[in-house]
């Protein structure tokens, strides 16, 4: 042999080891496992938390746990002999049959106590397995360059994928066995009990709107309409301030945060930057007007009011993004990046119809608005939070004589109603009146409209036009539209109506 071949030959064996490894798997502590199971059925209920059939690296295995599993489930015992008669009879384990081989995990079945530490090490394999996939195609991908694939969406694609793993220990997504989702439900319905005003999603922070809703409930998408100066971006804005103020974290059980009351807020603001919004959310709880503040007349008594609210503000976990023109794609993205980081329970999007979609959808904006809201409706379900999406409504309003907005109004799509859980529109009657004041004021009219003024001044009409889960009608809020602020009327006998 050559010098060359000599230095060749031991890279050769090494890029042949690399070639054939295997993915990460421990076949000992799979069967030790199973064999605790088979043997004291409390092993079952030591690693059933965490750990899932899919989990387990060998086919067989995996039934072997499903079936035990369900088996316990069940109140039966799980033992060789009522587990064998789930699997084929025929079916071999080298030279074992099914029911040699069961009997066999349990013959040599170590002690419960490590079986926890045997389900930890299962499921980090797994974890690996799951990431070396994900590396696998990043790396594949990225050498075929597709076309409908450009590097961005690559990165985003992978990084959801990743923040999915983060998440549920899985990305693959797939079915859920009914019994999970019943004990989900019945969780949900626990915390409600336990948390301020005995809600089941997350407080609003203004209690006639949470009495008709229930909260905001997670994963849902909730489309909050109206014309220009009907107050949409203030309601967004006192909503994700007051869950922000009243967050309240709890420590989990593995060293995470968790929002026992209000929640970490993340507000794209495409229209207005973020010194505007904090601008009108410290007149907002200074009830200092905010065209005051920007004109900077202003007392030393407001001044003080200022300083010391904005150092209570600091310590709020509201986030604003005011990136103009974002994608839904570049959105998603730094939605999961928040939550990885900061923590989310709630999102703002203001609004709609100032994002973009992707290329794909060409110049047809109601194709454009479709997949920018079901982006927005799968990105709810993938962080399970609540997605507050602001939207215009068309002009058609304005040419009726009843100004009330109604579910047709939803400009350029109908995707918009169809994907939203919840549609709520704000209208002010007070904007409309003011208008039509009679400009001589002994006009006979001017009595009549000062009587209508005085009904409708300072007061709002949220109406829940749509609510999958909860009842539609128009509650009453008050508003002082110096401070930009909601809140419940004096009187609660005014605040609900039904349709």
């Amino acid at each position: 042999m050559n010098d060359a071949a000599r230095k060749l030959a031991p890279l050769a064996k090494d890029q042949a080891e690399q070639h054939y490894r295997e993915a990460p798997n421990n076949l000992e502590a799979e069967q030790a496992l199973l064999g605790a199971i088979l043997v004291n059925n409390d092993a079952f209920y030591r690693v059933s938390d965490f750990l899932k059939p899919v989990h387990l690296y060998e086919p067989l295995h995996r039934r072997i746990f499903e079936i035990a599993g369900e088996i316990i489930r069940m109140g039966k015992t799980a033992n060789p002999v009522t587990v064998k008669t789930f699997l084929k009879a025929d079916e071999k384990v080298g030279d074992l049959t099914v029911a040699q081989y069961l009997a066999r995990l349990a013959a040599e079945a170590v002690s419960i106590i490590n079986a926890e530490d045997y389900g930890r090490a299962i499921y980090d394999l797994a974890l690996r397995r799951s990431l070396i996939t994900i590396g696998e195609d990043m790396v594949n991908i990225a050498y075929d360059a597709p076309l409908d694939m450009p590097p961005q969406s690559q990165i985003e694609d992978a990084e959801r994928r990743l923040f999915e793993l983060a998440e549920t220990g899985r990305y693959d997504g797939g079915f859920q066995s009914f019994n999970d989702a019943v004990a989900l439900a019945i969780d949900m319905a626990g915390q409600a009990f336990e948390r301020d005003g005995h809600l089941s999603g997350i407080s609003t922070g203004i209690h006639s709107l949470d009495g008709k809703m229930g909260g905001l409930q997670r994963s849902d998408l909730i489309i909050l309409a109206g014309r220009p100066g009907m107050g949409k971006t203030s309601l967004a804005t006192n909503i994700a301030y007051n869950i922000a103020a009243a967050y309240e974290p709890e420590v989990q059980p593995d060293g995470s945060f968790k929002a026992k009351n209000g929640g970490v807020v993340g507000f794209y603001s495409l229209e207005m930057s973020s010194e505007q919004l904090a601008t009108r959310i410290i007149s907002e709880q200074t009830e200092v007007s905010s065209s005051k503040i920007r004109r900077g007349d202003i007392s030393e008594a407001d001044f003080e009011k200022l300083v010391a609210c904005s150092q209570m503000m600091q310590k709020v976990p509201l986030y604003i993004d005011q990136t103009g023109g974002i994608s839904i794609a570049q959105l998603a993205a730094r939605a999961r990046r928040l939550k990885r980081q900061r923590g989310l329970d709630v999102l703002v999007v203001d609004y709609i119809q100032l994002m973009t979609g992707s290329k794909k959808s060409g110049e047809n904006r109601v194709q454009e608005i479709t997949e920018i809201t079901t982006g927005l409706k799968a990105l709810g379900k993938e962080l399970n939070v609540p997605i507050i999406a602001l939207s215009q409504l068309s002009r058609a309003v304005e040419s009726r004589e009843d100004k009330r907005p109604q579910l047709s109004d939803l400009r350029e799509s109908g995707s918009i109603e169809q994907d939203a859980d919840v549609v709520l529109f704000v209208f002010r009657e007070e904007y409309y009146v003011k208008n039509m004041e009679p400009r001589d004021e002994f006009d006979p009219k001017y009595e009549e409209w000062k009587m209508q003024m005085e009904k409708v001044k300072g007061t709002a009409d949220v109406i829940i036009a749509k609510q999958r889960h909860g009842p539609t009608g128009t509650v009453k809020l008050a508003f002082q539209s110096e401070f930009t602020r909601f809140s419940d009327l004096a009187d609660p006998s005014l605040t609900q109506y039904e349709h």
